[in-house]
């Protein structure tokens, strides 16, 4: 039914003169990278649960970045906004030209009239022709998500609307000669994990359920996920909402596929029926999916992102503490990589934080592994973000240590650091900043492995401009 549903949109597309296939012009711009300003207003004693420049969140909008070798760019999204008064959220697509240190002025791809809220924000994929794919997240069924394509390979000034459909949290993965393989949330009481396949982006299977995990018949569920692409391989690892209750976020469960989801897999290799529903049989040894029991423990569970050693071996990055509220009460916020080793799974501690989401990014290289985030606290104490900073480890993540401070007396907490697929120097890792305990400004950043910091212009006119080195 859902294909069938798919060709007839696609017909009204192609034959509505007003429709956005037949899109000729530009798409509009915006003078400046400024970020969206957000709030959940869950309130505690140590500020709102989160808060702040929220332009380049959440962690399970994935990847927000990539570096394409064959024209030496980054194109990124994030969540922008108007001007510095409003929060009328723009999904906004960027350019960083390596070869002429230059920033193209950003695009709005879809302007989300009215909608305040950075979970609308966009994920990026590019084909093997070098169309650029935006994927606009929807809220459940109040709000839609969309699927926008550039109407030329490597440019980001105007874009086609594909689809208007249920997604929440796109995580699109392209393989060449293939197609697409799209991670997802579908709101079905809970918070529950999707995905499907397009060989062109254009026809697009019927969504299928990955994972769905309750607790016993009448008590319901629900996930997070984070993932990533190594070769042939997609894998995600997710956490469980104890009766929906994503305030109680607990455990790590991991699953793969290698054939754009028609099997999935344990990191051994022991195939997984679909959907997941049930806790009862994702108990028990180090190769069964659920790959810590952190409930035992009372521990909350904060996905960051994933990435893969040099054997294609699954590495997570994420933060546990004890409580969602922000605060002393919910210390430590330790962020942990555990990772496959390829018998077994393996964890060590990276560091603590002052904040559940104090999100960054997981670097793996021959040498040695790379962790980037604003762990080190910063002007707005207990709030999310703070001062960036990398540890790295040499012994494939058993040990760490820190290997410089990034940012330094920054007017506000930066926050979710992010890292674009086949990441690039100097645009390895971006994010943007904004005060947490009170409405700001936000600006947009990048930074290289030798920690040098650019600011990407505010506002500016003509078409591209050079970041503003930040002095430390």
């Amino acid at each position: 039914m859902k294909i069938l549903f798919r060709i007839f949109l696609l017909v009204i597309v192609l034959f509505t003169p007003s429709a956005a296939f037949s899109q000729s012009s530009p798409n509009p711009v915006i003078d400046g990278y400024r970020g969206i300003w957000f709030e959940l207003n869950q309130k505690y004693p140590y500020g709102d649960k989160y808060s702040g420049g929220l332009g380049t969140y959440t962690a399970d909008h994935i990847p927000m970045a990539i570096y394409v070798e064959e024209v030496n760019k980054t194109f990124f999204v994030y969540g922008g906004t108007t001007s510095e008064t409003e929060r009328h959220l723009l999904c906004m697509i960027g350019c960083y030209d390596h070869t002429r240190n230059r920033l193209q002025k950003p695009v709005v791809v879809c302007d989300k009239e009215g909608v305040n809220d950075p979970h609308d924000d966009p994920s990026l994929q590019i084909d093997d022709q070098g169309y650029l794919w935006v994927f606009v997240s929807g809220r459940a069924k109040a709000r839609p998500g969309f699927k926008y394509r550039s109407v030329k390979p490597y440019d980001i000034g105007c874009f086609e609307k594909i689809t208007t459909e249920e997604m929440t949290y796109p995580q699109p993965w392209y393989f060449k000669g293939k197609g697409f393989l799209h991670l997802f949330t579908k709101y079905t009481g809970v918070r529950e994990l999707y995905f499907e396949t397009s060989p062109d982006g254009i026809n697009w299977s019927d969504d299928q359920k990955l994972a769905g995990i309750r607790e016993g018949d009448d008590k319901l569920g629900g996930h997070y996920q984070v993932s990533q692409q190594w070769g042939d391989k997609v894998g995600t690892f997710f956490n469980r909402h104890p009766n929906g209750d994503v305030d109680r976020r607990t455990d790590l469960y991991y699953l793969e596929t290698k054939d754009m989801g028609k099997t999935w897999t344990t990191a051994s290799g022991e195939a997984v029926s679909l959907p997941l529903t049930v806790t009862s049989p994702l108990t028990g040894s180090s190769t069964a999916v659920r790959v810590i029991d952190y409930s035992g423990q009372k521990l909350n569970v904060y996905l960051c992102d994933v990435n893969f050693d040099a054997s294609g071996n699954p590495v997570c990055l994420y933060i546990t503490s004890r409580g969602h509220k922000p605060g002393p009460d919910s210390a430590p916020y330790l962020w942990h990589i555990t990772r496959w080793t390829g018998t077994g799974w393996e964890s060590a501690v990276v560091c603590n934080s002052d904040h559940n989401y104090d999100m960054g990014s997981l670097f793996i290289y021959p040498d040695k592994w790379l962790v980037v985030a604003p762990v080190v606290s910063g002007p707005q104490l207990w709030g999310a973000g703070g001062e960036v900073a990398m540890y790295q480890s040499f012994d494939s993540g058993k040990t760490w240590t820190m290997a410089q401070q990034v940012t330094f007396n920054s007017q506000r907490n930066n926050s979710y650091v992010r890292r674009p697929q086949h990441a690039r120097d100097p645009f390895l890792y971006y994010w943007a900043d904004g005060n947490p305990h009170q409405f700001s400004i936000s600006k947009l950043f990048f930074g290289d492995s030798q920690g040098n910091v650019y600011e990407m212009p505010y506002q500016f006119s003509g078409k591209w401009v050079k970041p503003v080195k930040v002095s430390r």
